[in-house]
């Protein structure tokens, strides 16, 4: 079946699929990565007036309660074996490691094979800047409302209590994992256990990296300073253009976390130090993240999208200027807005929107990463993440208990379009759920209802500050 007869395909199975109120298919999805959070340190206003109550959290979750652990966080340096959390502001003065060394530190499970992280091991990860007593002990404070964007979608559509980072490190191979299901240098690696574990020795990434460039790998049984250059080739969700369109938005085409510059037939580098001149890149890397904006207004919104920020508005600490919330309610609004586009029906009823973020950031969170089985479970899974799911389709203020990573969304892209899940055999096929289970209201499709911000798509599709990455370690 070709791509347009496929697309026209599912434009008619919306409409039986609503009628027989089952999941629906979807024209669109869109991956909104933020940066380097946990549940534990970004989603504490869950837990309090007016987004929760006393009730609304606890540890062991039941039916309707979020697992934001608010006290009693476990720190072995700690006389008590707990740290009481302080507030930190969104746009902090300090970052901390999260490196898979800094994984190692905070699970404190003495890098043991198939034994449980102990959790309490965060306050060994390094911090760089001004650093408060405990830094990695901090929740987000919003005294200011700075979060309530983000609070008002986890409230309005859902959220999931056990959401983890595909692997154990940093943003490199964080992006590997969400845009090719694995962080591998090719299908027999993954195959292995052998996983790119950490960023690049260089800032620019991928098959464009100058001579000499390396990237640490994870070996079984354990970690053995293997390198090599990080330029990767294996398949990935792009490799699917006859079943969907794609495009994937960043800062710049060399960035650690532009993922689709670390495959080699994607890139298809014209050297060392050069740049990526392959049509499948240079057709579907967009390196101006606001453009997501002006492609929803101009009805021109590929199938499937993934959205890095720019550096301002990636919550990535001692980096952002807090304005991510409203960069992602930006998107969320461009598309619940839209009535013209697909016919006149509009983006909001055939778009699946998934906000996560990319990986954990140093940042203390209290529940245990479960791991696969070996070879694999040297590299997977890492922390937890937060999650939100957005559609015209999910119920209002629904909570998840589910077990999800990265590879769960690639499930969920693969099924919606007509895909075998687990297509290409890597974390994808590795991940229990493909987050069906968030939408349940086919029926009867909510009517979309604006998320405040303070900034709106105007401001950042006007933006004229230079774009920088989200990240560099």
């Amino acid at each position: 079946m070709t791509r347009v007869a496929l697309i026209s395909s599912l434009f008619l199975s919306v409409t039986a699929v609503t009628l027989n109120a089952q999941v629906p298919h979807f024209q669109h999805i869109v991956v909104i990565v933020q940066e380097n959070r946990t549940p534990d340190n970004m989603f504490q206003g869950l837990c309090a007036p007016p987004y929760g109550s006393s009730q609304s959290c606890n540890i062991t979750p039941g039916p309707g309660q979020y697992n934001i652990q608010t006290a009693n966080w476990y720190d072995k340096k700690s006389d008590k074996g707990v740290t009481q959390p302080e507030p930190v502001p969104l746009a902090n003065d300090y970052d901390l490691s999260h490196s898979h060394h800094a994984f190692q530190q905070m699970c404190d499970n003495l890098f043991a094979l198939n034994t449980p992280c102990k959790m309490d091991g965060a306050a060994d990860v390094d911090c760089s800047g001004t650093c408060p007593r405990k830094p990695q002990y901090r929740y987000v404070d919003n005294s200011t409302g700075i979060l309530d964007p983000y609070l008002d979608i986890a409230t309005q559509y859902g959220f999931a209590n056990y959401m983890f980072q595909t692997n154990q490190g940093p943003s490199f191979p964080a992006h590997q994992f969400i845009f090719g299901s694995t962080s591998a240098p090719s299908a027999s690696d993954d195959a292995s256990g052998v996983f790119a574990a950490d960023d690049p020795s260089s800032s620019r990434a991928g098959c464009i990296a100058p001579e000499g460039a390396t990237v640490k790998l994870i070996v079984p049984p354990g970690y053995e300073n293997s390198s090599i250059y990080p330029c990767f080739e294996h398949q990935t969700m792009g490799d699917f253009q006859q079943a969907f369109s794609w495009k994937y938005y960043t800062p710049s085409a060399s960035s650690i976390v532009t993922a689709p510059v670390a495959i080699s037939h994607i890139c298809q580098s014209s050297g060392y130090g050069g740049r990526c001149e392959g049509t499948q890149f240079t057709d579907n890397v967009d390196v101006n993240p606001a453009d997501v904006l002006t492609d929803v207004r101009g009805c021109n919104l590929r199938d499937v999208s993934w959205v890095v920020p720019t550096m301002a508005n990636s919550d990535h600490a001692r980096s952002n200027d807090g304005g991510g919330p409203s960069w992602v309610a930006s998107i969320v609004n461009a598309i619940g807005a839209s009535q013209q586009c697909d016919g006149g029906r509009g983006y909001w009823y055939d778009t699946a929107i998934f906000i996560t973020w990319d990986d954990w950031g140093g940042w203390y969170d209290h529940e245990v990463p479960t791991m696969p089985k070996y070879p694999q479970s040297d590299y997977q899974y890492g922390f937890r993440v937060p999650l939100m799911v957005v559609s015209a389709y999910t119920p209002a203020g629904y909570i998840d208990n589910g077990g999800y990573d990265f590879g769960s969304i690639q499930r969920f892209i693969e099924q919606n379009f007509g895909l075998a899940e687990g297509a290409l055999g890597f974390a994808d096929a590795r991940a229990k759920n493909d987050l069906t289970a968030f939408f349940t209201d086919a029926n009867h499709p909510r009517t979309f209802r604006n998320i405040y911000s303070p900034l709106d798509a105007n401001f950042f599709t006007n933006d004229k500050r230079p774009l920088k990455d989200p990240d560099d370690d």
